[in-house]
């Protein structure tokens, strides 16, 4: 499977043909490109940096064979399309060509308690190859090769990252949700966090337009 990362919270999963996009928002300045190649969409949460709702309503009238996947809110928001908007939560499995996920977990984490939080689920992809957790530090009970690591927002802690991944155990972890960050707040993630910090991993940094293997 191959990853390209996008600018914030946004990648691309490409296997054998079948292309899937996680959170184009609208701090993703490709999104509308990189969802027009794609065979499915799938959204966490229905915050604006992760969902756009604009784009995919448009893509969803351009692309008949287009599928979303996302908690209640967001396919509330977008309408059923003949079954092609789907509403996702905790426990499901879904397979979408040649690639097979799971949906774990299902609260956005605490901004603060004056702040509702919405909905949010992460993607497993291919049996453990990447989690994307969205905007939560949920562990899915299940092995993680590639971990997504939120690092930058208003609900990001160093302290609680750090504990993320040694709940989760991945064998790699790359940064994502790492916009609000300067090059010197990425190189500190990777300090404190990395293979000679918190962790024992290093926190990969994959610029955006990148494509790595998983």
């Amino acid at each position: 499977m191959q990853l390209t990362k996008h600018a914030h919270a946004c990648v691309s999963l490409e296997k054998d043909g079948t292309r899937l996009v996680i959170d184009p928002g609208t701090l993703t300045p490709d999104a509308a490109a990189a969802v027009a190649r794609a065979d499915a969409v799938l959204i966490t949460h229905e915050h604006f940096d992760h969902f756009d709702e604009k784009l995919l309503t448009t893509a969803l009238d351009s692309q008949p064979e287009l599928e979303v996947y996302g908690p209640a809110a967001v396919a509330a928001s977008l309408g059923d399309r003949d079954g092609r908007v789907h509403a996702v939560a905790a426990g499901a499995t879904f397979t979408v060509g040649s690639i097979t996920f799971t949906v774990h977990g299902h609260r956005h984490a605490l901004i603060h308690a004056d702040i509702p939080c919405p909905d949010n689920v992460g993607y497993l992809l291919d049996e453990g190859t990447v989690y994307h957790p969205g905007d939560a530090y949920f562990a899915p009970d299940a092995p993680v090769r590639t971990l997504l690591l939120p690092t930058s927002g208003p609900w990001t802690k160093f302290g609680e990252a750090a504990d993320y991944v040694r709940a989760v155990k991945p064998e790699r972890v790359i940064q994502i949700h790492e916009l609000m960050l300067s090059d010197l707040g990425q190189q500190s993630v990777a300090h404190l966090l990395g293979e000679n910090g918190l962790t024992g991993l290093e926190i990969g940094r994959v610029e955006a337009g990148a494509t790595v293997q998983l």
